[in-house]
């Protein structure tokens, strides 16, 4: 089967898994028309941290937390669970495997091994909703079991303990895009909210890629400097992806993508997966963190060794300087901006539910995807342009990669580079 057929049939399968929406009526005409679409077409996300949620709440131990009763009555809140997946019309679920950034080596290692235990556990408590995936056939047959088909990210290079060969292994775990860096450089790439320390992307960082591109395993791109960003799109053969990440023209955060690189992202045909945190969505949110971080900064520098005056003056500042929301309305006009730079097939979503500790009203947990495509048919978008929002650009990207990969495993054997450390490269 070619890869075109492939993707077609993953979006036929897909849209078999329409995935019982509510029974109740929606008021508003466009909500229903958006689920109608999404029981067409349902969502591919690219980021939920889900799996790092529940460790931080029951350790190991997940099956402590029932993913099918209702988490929101959860102390504090969660963004997601099974019910409400089905009710946002989600067919597809990257869930991260996201580790510390100040966590390295054998650890890094070890606790990104632990947590794709959490992703394949999670199918094994609920066989009746998720089953793993690996591919695009996988997401297609997972479909028309009406099931949620669940890949695996990496959410930071690091994890990989400079070494191709223990990426080669979290890719036969089920791995499928790694992003390169986190919060934080590694020892081969620059991070967007880290101080510069390679100039991007290094040699080894460069065989990195090399050897995603070979094994399959998507470039994930959110978190890295904007000059890794273009070292990578130098380098890869592949398309990539940017699995929680918006537009830095609309607001100015280093995580967001800028112009240029979307006009790159046009010739490399990949995708941004435009995410709901409220600081990267919202300029009027962005601004107001910023002038608290250095609010908290200014009160530890005056009270020092006294934490709780601390607590108590910043608790009185925010009382004082009310957060600022920011509105389905805002993410739409992301949509719009990097549709107008880059085209419609370079969109999709990534939410980053259970990812964040804010969310957007209107787009509070993975049961309001509709209410996003609700305000994309207001301001225009065709449904076929809603269908590639939702998941035809992702698989478009996907099969591409495996294609790449068939191709690059049959001209030659796996990379033999090691990781040397230099100051600089």
């Amino acid at each position: 089967m070619t890869s075109r057929l492939i993707t077609i049939a993953a979006l036929a399968t897909l849209s078999l898994s329409a995935h019982v929406f509510a029974a109740e009526t929606a008021d508003d005409p466009l909500i229903v028309r958006a689920r109608k679409i999404l029981a067409k077409v349902p969502i591919i996300d690219g980021h939920n941290d889900v799996p790092w949620e529940m460790r931080e709440r029951v350790g190991l131990e997940i099956s402590k937390i029932d993913l099918r009763n209702d988490t929101s009555l959860l102390t504090p809140a969660m963004h997601t669970d099974i019910p409400r997946l089905r009710k946002g019309g989600v067919g597809a679920q990257f869930w991260s495997v996201y580790v510390p950034a100040d966590r390295d080596g054998p650890v890094a290692f070890r606790m990104v091994a632990e947590q794709i235990d959490i992703v394949q556990r999670m199918t094994e408590l609920y066989p009746e909703t998720f089953e793993n995936a690996v591919s695009v056939a996988d997401i297609a047959r997972i479909g028309k079991k009406k099931k949620i088909a669940s890949l695996i990210g990496i959410e930071g290079g690091h994890a990989i303990d400079n070494s191709l060969p223990a990426l080669r292994q979290l890719y036969m775990l089920g791995a499928r895009y790694m992003t390169l860096t986190h919060s934080k450089n590694n020892d081969w790439a620059d991070s967007a909210t880290d101080a510069p320390r390679h100039n991007g992307l290094t040699a080894f960082g460069k065989d990195v890629i090399g050897e995603m591109n070979r094994l399959g395993m998507l470039v994930d791109l959110s978190h890295v400097s904007a000059k890794t960003m273009h070292d990578v799109l130098d380098v890869t053969r592949a398309p990539v992806i940017f699995s929680h990440s918006s537009a830095r023209a609309v607001v100015n955060h280093p995580r967001d993508v800028p112009d240029d690189i979307l006009k790159r992202l046009v010739v490399n045909n990949g995708v941004v997966m435009i995410t709901f945190v409220p600081g990267f969505i919202s300029e009027k949110v962005r601004l107001h963190g910023a002038e608290q971080d250095a609010e908290e900064a200014r009160l530890k520098t005056l009270n020092q060794g006294d934490p709780q005056r601390v607590a108590q003056e910043l608790a009185a500042w925010k009382e004082r300087h009310p957060a600022p929301k920011a509105s389905v309305s805002d993410v739409a006009d992301h949509v719009d901006h990097i549709r107008k730079i880059a085209g419609v097939d370079r969109i999709g979503l990534g939410g980053d539910f259970d990812g964040i500790k804010s969310t957007i009203p209107g787009l509070d947990s993975v049961d309001d995807y509709p209410s996003l495509f609700a305000e994309l048919l207001r301001r225009g978008y065709s449904e076929t342009d809603l269908e590639k929002i939702a998941g035809r650009n992702l698989l478009r990207v996907f099969t591409k990669a495996e294609a790449v990969a068939a191709k690059l495993r049959s001209q030659g054997r796996s990379s033999e580079a090691k990781y040397v450390a230099v100051a600089t490269q």
